[in-house]
């Protein structure tokens, strides 16, 4: 019976104690960097907000807007694959994958008009979004100089395209007196005329002024302001804007300021309003 005992193999059990769960193998480690990533983008998105001009935004924007749009865009030629020629502007009417032979603007294109059926409100809203980048240029590369980028805000509204341009602190609109425009608001008046030429809207001119002190008893709020559109007028005529497109010339005193503190010097301003023929 012993022999038998000791016949038999011997085995040895072990036993393989595991403490704690060991971290759960790092997969917080990749939760965690997940988070922080979000957190520095969402505090990247703040600062960009508060450190940035509305310009600015915009063309941030437009950098990371979609660029479907322009594939929709063909030559508009009658060869065996819609175009002979990417310059073909004269065959095919412009359906959404053809050029236009008028304006063929990168606006239009996209918005896939045509020459016979597009809509009235739809091509006038293209272009006078074409007007607003020829100015600011949403890209980025803005017709302006850093210094009137600054001053100049615009906005398209169901009235249309109203394009604001502000004073700054040592960079007002005005010469002395009101003896004329200064050199750079001569160069934005130059510039927005020839913008103009693209279309025949109407237009509309505007002029604000800061609060004073004190009630002046002479040379009123309103008879600066009046004088002020009357200058800005002649010079979009000087360069080149039709005079019987300027309807309305006002002179708007300082009751209606662009910002709270009615005596701050961005409420000199000029507003000029490309109105729209197609509400």
């Amino acid at each position: 019976m012993s022999a038998q005992n000791d016949m038999r193999p011997i085995i040895i059990k072990k036993v393989k104690k595991v403490s704690g769960d060991g971290h759960h193998g790092g997969a917080w480690k990749v939760a965690y960097a997940d988070f922080v990533t979000a957190m520095m983008a969402f505090f990247m998105l703040m600062w960009l907000l508060n450190a940035t001009t509305e310009q600015q935004r915009k063309g941030i924007a437009d950098y990371f807007s979609p660029t479907v749009p322009i594939s929709r865009i063909s030559g508009g030629g009658d060869g065996s694959f819609g175009g002979d020629s990417p310059f073909s502007e004269t065959v095919v009417a412009q359906n959404g994958t053809g050029a236009s032979d008028r304006r063929p603007t990168e606006g239009r294109q996209a918005m896939g008009m045509s020459g016979a059926d597009h809509n009235s409100h739809q091509l006038e809203t293209a272009m006078l979004g074409d007007i607003e980048d020829s100015l600011l240029d949403g890209g980025g590369d803005s017709r302006l100089t850093d210094g009137a980028l600054d001053q100049v805000q615009t906005r398209l509204t169901d009235v249309g395209l109203i394009i604001e341009i502000y004073a700054r602190p040592n960079a007002p609109l005005f010469l002395a007196d009101d003896a004329g425009l200064q050199p750079w608001m001569l160069d934005l008046s130059a510039l927005i005329a020839s913008l103009m030429t693209a279309i025949d809207n109407p237009v509309a001119i505007g002029a604000h002024v800061r609060a004073g002190p004190i009630v002046a008893a002479t040379d009123t709020g309103w008879e600066r302001t009046n004088r002020q559109a009357q200058l800005v007028r002649e010079a979009l005529e000087a360069a080149g804007l039709a005079p019987e497109r300027v309807v309305r010339v006002i002179g708007h005193s300082d009751r209606t300021p662009a910002v709270e503190s009615i005596m701050d010097v961005r409420n000199d301003r000029i507003e000029l309003t490309i109105i729209r023929n197609f509400p």
